[in-house]
């Protein structure tokens, strides 16, 4: 059985209409009329459909995941143990924003990824001179976004820690414009 054949049975045991855990959900899988609300106990129509597949987290080059009216998404995996993750690149227009998830900055594939994007966003989940297979140290994301090049750079996904330390760290390597992420914000793309 290859990876399409299991995740699109597993969603629909997530997304069924009528057998799912979140059935009103079951529009994203293409149900005819939207999903069935529980409380109501009627169908609901609308919704977005979910145009599933399966993105190869070991395989060395990006894949393109998304191709459409002037908008690409690749991915690309990254390391972060031993758990599959993947980093994305939205590229619309001449803009490009790359979002990295979690990683452990050991693969340089991802700074030629990542190369001149307008905006970087990665994750700042352990304090200077911690090691660990799962994150990047804050000096080594530094080292990253100036490798890249990049436009700007965000960081996400705080740890417990003193954030002062860890950004005078990130900043022995990444001289650029640099923002400490907040749930809801927004920024600027230029």
């Amino acid at each position: 059985m290859t990876p399409r054949q299991i995740f699109p049975r597993s969603s629909s045991r997530l997304f069924d209409e009528k057998t799912g855990a979140f059935p009103v959900l079951g529009s994203t899988l293409g149900a005819s009329a939207g999903g069935v609300r529980p409380d109501i106990g009627r169908v609901v129509p609308g919704g977005v459909r979910l145009d599933i597949g399966v993105v190869d987290a070991a395989k060395a080059d990006p894949s393109t995941v998304f191709h459409r009216e002037g908008t690409t998404v690749t991915a690309l995996g990254i390391p972060h143990g031993n758990m599959p993750t993947l980093a994305y690149r939205v590229q619309t227009g001449n803009v490009s924003v790359v979002f990295s998830s979690d990683q452990n900055g050991t693969d340089p594939k991802f700074a030629q990824f990542a190369k001149g994007a307008n905006v970087l966003i990665m994750h700042l989940a352990i304090a200077p001179g911690v090691e660990t297979p799962l994150h990047a140290t804050p000096a080594v994301v530094g080292r990253i976004a100036q490798e890249a090049g990049v436009g700007q750079l965000i960081v996400s996904h705080i740890g417990l820690f003193k954030l002062d330390a860890a950004i005078a760290d990130l900043r022995t390597f990444y001289t650029g414009p640099l923002t400490v992420g907040a749930d809801m914000q927004c920024t600027a793309v230029q």
